[in-house]
């Protein structure tokens, strides 16, 4: 197995988890999340840290540009309720 992909009881767990509703599924990511030992945390936090740091210099570069935030939690959302993932900072920068 893929050091991503889920068992075949995680897959079942997910598969429970999506069923929530929106507000559930969010205290249970969170819940989860908070189960995780300091020390990854901490590099997902530094992570995350990173990407803003080089996504405001690039904006500030004019390397890119910003989206009123109405139309980036639309958008944000429109993603979500299809499914769209992207890259989490877990897998491309923590390993």
């Amino acid at each position: 197995m893929d050091a991503h992909e889920l068992s075949a009881r995680g897959a079942r767990l997910l598969a429970e988890a999506l069923l929530l509703p929106p507000e559930e599924r969010v205290e249970l990511a969170d819940r989860l999340i908070f189960t995780l030992e300091p020390e990854y945390l901490r590099r997902v936090e530094e992570a995350w840290m990173k990407e803003a740091e080089a996504r405001l210099d690039a904006y500030e570069r004019g390397e890119m540009s910003a989206l009123p935030s109405d139309l980036a939690i639309a958008m944000a959302k429109a993603a979500a309720r299809k499914g769209t993932r992207r890259e989490s900072p877990r897998r491309r920068d923590t390993e």
